[in-house]
């Protein structure tokens, strides 16, 4: 080979290499968009008062280690207008759960400007376009401004630059993401001296607690006010139906009680609230001890004890004997109205699906609670982003993802900290952030149908876990996991939510 062949070689061989690089460095700095953000103003009756206030759909930047922006968060932010003294101006941060869930069901549902309606009673399904919409005129803007806010992976928010997934998508990555957010948000709008309060529901319950226990680290302690929990999940053992989690068994009971009483399977004769007093009892004081007993029951032993859970859950003897005293939660939700072929909902028991496979073994269908409502809410919120926000993105809006749960990270410890795997459990951390901020609040909102963060579950966690209960108060609905949707307690809720800001 001649040495002329070799440079051009070693030239082409150069050439190559630098563009291969180039090509690489190129693609790891993915191109940053600009922040969008849409401005509008509005009014409503809030309070029996006008209420001038301003809406901001928008992206905020994330900067990461490199000081780069590596996620956007979208929020809507609603301020009220013409406040010259923002000190006494309550802002309150809404988010739901998941993890994977948008914030389109408490901003639809209950605290947004406008609400879409289902069926109160739970006996209809939404249909198809178009939906009811209303004035929310129980609204709270006349008490707080309000920041709905939608993690990283669901409605608009997304990584950008260098940003990953992973550094988003997990119980303490989350935390600390909607944590260094608040900051930001604050910061930006002169708001440090302001109440400050979080609402969350399911998933979102146990992010509020996570957070508030974030801000008070990374040298920029924020005492939050209060806690707004609908359908708390702080301790995972009690809303975790599974095979030997006995907790579960017993967390779940009285709201499968719940449930048979609503159908007319269980309890006829008597009130909601006693019955499910009487399942209480029987719960701590005869089923706790017999599950930890387990076959140590002798045959008559456990007779009477599937006798007494046919009697709360409206299930057969037989089938309780069969199931060795243990009802899994989407057995009993296929098992309650098998004889009319339908399964109940499991965020709400009183919503019914009609399935076609009327023997399997839990709901084929999905959650009829979930399907028969998330349309109008779906169709609702691009409404009403398009017409009365005029937001106009080039992306859809992410009201569930579903990968974005198959890659959650549960570790609740940094990486490198030594833990064995339990079940995820923030009550702890809230009981010691309201330790040490001694005027924290918290209120509790349950429903009595829920059937996957039970109500009992409440009672459960916070009597334990060093929770300071004088600051807590616990509130009861009669329907599930979203009891907004329900009218009567979505006025209730209400009621108890602005007595809570005004407190």
């Amino acid at each position: 080979m001649t040495k002329s062949i070799k440079n051009t070689l070693l030239a082409l061989y150069f050439l190559s290499t630098s563009i291969i690089i180039g090509q690489a460095k190129r693609d790891s700095l993915m191109p940053i968009p600009e922040a969008q953000s849409f401005v509008t103003q509005h009014q409503i009756n809030n309070g029996g008062k006008i209420v001038r206030y301003k809406a901001t759909a928008s992206e905020t930047y994330l900067k990461g280690k490199s000081d780069t922006p590596e996620a956007s968060i979208w929020t809507v932010a609603y301020t009220q207008e013409g406040l010259t003294d923002l000190t006494k101006r309550p802002v309150t941060f809404v988010f739901n759960g998941g993890p994977g869930s948008a914030s389109i069901w408490l901003h639809m549902g209950l605290l947004g400007p406008e609400l879409v309606k289902v069926d109160s009673d739970a006996k209809k399904d939404d249909g198809a376009a178009p939906y009811k919409m209303v004035p929310n005129g129980r609204g709270v803007i006349d008490l707080t401004d309000l920041v709905f806010i939608d993690p990283v992976g669901t409605g608009y928010s997304r990584v950008i630059g260098k940003g990953k997934v992973e550094n988003y998508w997990g119980l303490v990555e989350d935390a600390s993401s909607i944590a260094q957010f608040m900051r930001q948000w604050i910061t930006d709008n002169n708001r440090w001296m302001s109440p400050k309060y979080i609402a969350g529901e399911s998933f979102g319950t146990t992010r509020a607690a996570a957070v508030a226990h974030t801000l008070e680290e990374g040298g920029q302690n924020m005492a939050l006010n209060g806690l707004i929990l609908i359908s708390q999940a702080l301790d995972y053992a009690g809303s975790t139906s599974v095979n030997d989690n006995i907790t579960s068994f017993l967390t779940y009971l009285p709201s499968m009680a719940a449930t048979a009483w609503y159908h007319k399977k269980a309890g006829q004769g008597k009130s909601l609230e006693a019955f499910v007093e009487e399942c209480r009892q029987f719960t701590y004081d005869a089923y706790a001890p017999a599950l930890y007993r387990g076959n140590l029951l002798n045959k008559e032993e456990k007779g009477q004890i599937a006798k007494k859970l046919s009697y709360f859950t409206g299930l057969s003897e037989a089938y309780i004997l069969q199931s060795d005293l243990r009802i899994l939660v989407p057995r009993f939700q296929k098992q309650l109205l098998s004889d009319q072929g339908l399964a109940v909902g499991r965020l709400d028991g009183r919503f019914m699906g009609d399935e076609i496979d009327k023997v399997s073994e839990a709901p084929h269908l999905g959650d009829a609670s979930d399907y028969q409502v998330s349309g109008a809410f779906t169709a609702a919120l691009n409404h009403y982003y398009a017409s009365t926000l005029a937001v106009k993105m080039d992306r859809p809006y992410i009201t569930s993802n579903e990968a974005l749960g198959d890659k959650w990270r549960w570790r609740p410890v940094p990486e490198g900290k030594y833990w064995e795997p339990t079940e995820i459990n923030v009550a702890r951390q809230l009981g010691e952030t309201m330790r040490r901020n001694t005027q924290m609040k918290v209120l509790v909102a349950a429903g009595y149908y829920d059937l996957i963060c039970p109500f009992f579950d409440t009672e459960y966690t916070f009597s334990r876990n060093g929770i300071a209960l004088e600051r807590v108060k616990t509130i009861y609905f009669e329907a599930g996991h979203m009891m907004y949707i329900h009218e009567p307690d979505y006025l209730k809720l209400t009621d108890d939510i602005r007595a809570f800001l005004s407190e």
